[in-house]
């Protein structure tokens, strides 16, 4: 597990998509990059999805994303992405009182126990209490960090 602290974009893709039965159906993809602008976003999913998609395609839509912070992990069968959301307990030293800050993350996994496991072991090493209060799968496809290229085909990775 490692984990990624960025400024993330939420890209909405759309194009055309030959289905299995060989019909042509209109699909909307959600995929994630790292970038420090809307147009550098935009920019980055371009570059991205060309190498993917045939044809023509558009950004439909970009947007900040609600979370700083990105968990990803090598397991082969972590093929979801989940949104996390942490509170963090604190204590008022003058009040005494409990005090829980709310934070988002987004974390790789490939089944919603697994993306507890994945949460565990990140914030496992840190000092600080938590807890989660809610994990949702996205409709995520990919999420893609700044620098990290991968030229092979998804099925030749080990």
């Amino acid at each position: 597990m490692r984990s990624r602290t960025a400024m993330w974009f939420e890209c909405k893709i759309r194009y055309e998509k030959v289905t299995e039965d060989g019909l042509q159906k209109k699909v909307n993809e959600n995929y994630v990059v790292d970038a420090l602008s809307f147009s550098e976003a935009e920019t980055r999913i371009t570059e991205e999805m060309s190498s993917y998609i045939s044809g023509e395609f558009e950004v439909a839509d970009i947007k900040k994303a609600a979370y700083k912070e990105v968990f990803f992990t090598d397991d082969n069968i972590a093929d979801k992405w989940y949104k996390a959301k942490l509170q963090f307990i604190t204590i008022d030293e003058k009040t005494e009182k409990e005090k829980r800050s709310t934070v988002n993350y987004l974390v790789q996994a490939g089944s919603m126990n697994g993306a507890m496991k994945n949460i565990d072991e990140v914030m496992g090493g840190t000092m600080i209490d938590y807890v989660v209060s809610s994990v949702a799968e996205t409709t995520l496809m990919d999420v893609y960090e700044y620098g990290k290229k991968n030229d092979k085909p998804e099925y030749e990775q080990q």
